[in-house]
């Protein structure tokens, strides 16, 4: 009779372990990841030293940033397209009160959070007053900050770019905040890193152990019952685009204060980026279903790719293919854990 309960017992506690992995949204994330690990662990040698290690986390930290708002917002229902354009548009706004107003760059960076934090607001305010898709609203917004960016940059500096950042006022402090690096052993890391694993902290802590989170679940899976509820609707996704933004500002923050020029015309295409790796994390397209650290991870994917890619000298070309096959696998998975999920939470 013992050994019948023991079986019983064993068996039970299998279910509900694989109960609990299948609810993941960021468990096939975390399988891509380990499996992108090792291939390029064995093709290349130098993947997996300390220095290609430095090289491809650098190259995931400000697209994870991004990807985790990105996932926020996409928990909740919507989209930004204007989240790419964004991160060069703060970027411009520092470079030009910094080295054109010749404010301190402290308070630059001040004021182009502002400013994004406006842009934000006001995609969130707009999306929630007309009731237009925000993919709609954010296209428009894309193409306002492009055409600002382009037509900004060349009134004030007569070119399309703007340079000059290391001599202005603040630059060496703001720079150890954003830009600086930080040595593990022999090899540098950079400061972006961290900035990424703890932004991705926050957002799922935020996401799993709050009221706010569970608002987002709400909207995004239905704003109707969600309203019904007494959920603040208009507010959460007000605020999750002012998120979006936000991590926009930091990203464009990291990226004057390290390379200390901005052109006008980055950031261009890099937000399907973001919503390709908030995708490959979790994320359902229809809003509802997700995870900030599978959008952390997406970012992890595709950082070892570019840069298994290049260590092993194949030709880029071949990113553009594996990142097709990843957004479609990704998608047929995601929807897969979702159903599978329903199914166990009932």
């Amino acid at each position: 009779m013992n050994a019948t309960t023991d079986v019983t017992d064993e068996r039970v506690a299998q279910d509900h372990l694989a109960q609990r992995l299948v609810v993941r949204p960021e468990i096939g994330a975390l399988i891509g990841a380990l499996v992108v690990f090792l291939f390029f662990t064995f093709v290349t040698e130098k993947f997996f030293t300390m220095g290609g290690v430095a090289t491809w986390l650098d190259d995931s930290a400000t697209l994870g940033i991004m990807a985790v708002a990105v996932a926020l917002l996409m928990i909740g229902g919507e989209f930004d397209l204007s989240a790419g354009v964004m991160t060069a548009s703060t970027a411009l706004v520092t470079a030009i009160f910094a080295t054109q107003v010749g404010l301190n760059v402290w308070l630059a960076l001040l004021l182009s959070l502002i400013f994004a934090l406006g842009v934000g607001a006001l995609n969130g305010w707009l999306v929630v007053r007309t009731g237009l898709p925000s993919f709609i609203v954010t296209l428009g917004t894309f193409l306002a900050l492009q055409g600002l960016n382009l037509g900004v940059t060349r009134l004030v500096t007569n070119s399309v770019q703007v340079s000059g950042m290391r001599r202005a006022d603040g630059y060496e402090s703001t720079g150890f905040v954003f830009a600086s690096t930080f040595d593990i052993g022999d090899t540098s890391f950079r400061i972006s890193i961290i900035w990424w694993l703890g932004f991705a902290a926050l957002a799922a802590y935020i996401l799993v152990r709050t009221k706010f989170g569970n608002w987002i679940f709400a909207v995004g899976g239905s704003a109707p019952s969600a309203r019904a509820v007494g959920v603040p609707v208009a507010r959460t996704k007000i605020l999750l685009f002012m998120t979006t933004a936000a991590a926009a500002w930091l990203v464009g923050s990291i990226n004057i204060l390290r390379y200390t020029t901005a052109q006008a015309n980055e950031g261009i295409g890099l937000e399907f980026q973001y919503i390709i790796a908030a995708v490959i994390g979790g994320c359902l397209l229809t809003g509802g279903f997700g995870s900030a650290i599978g959008a952390a991870i997406g970012a992890l994917i595709f950082g070892m790719a570019r840069q298994g890619i290049v260590f092993a000298n194949w030709n880029s070309d071949w990113f553009m293919l594996f990142l097709g096959i990843m957004l479609l696998g990704a998608v047929l998975v995601n929807n897969t854990f979702r159903r599978r999920a329903e199914r166990v939470r009932r």
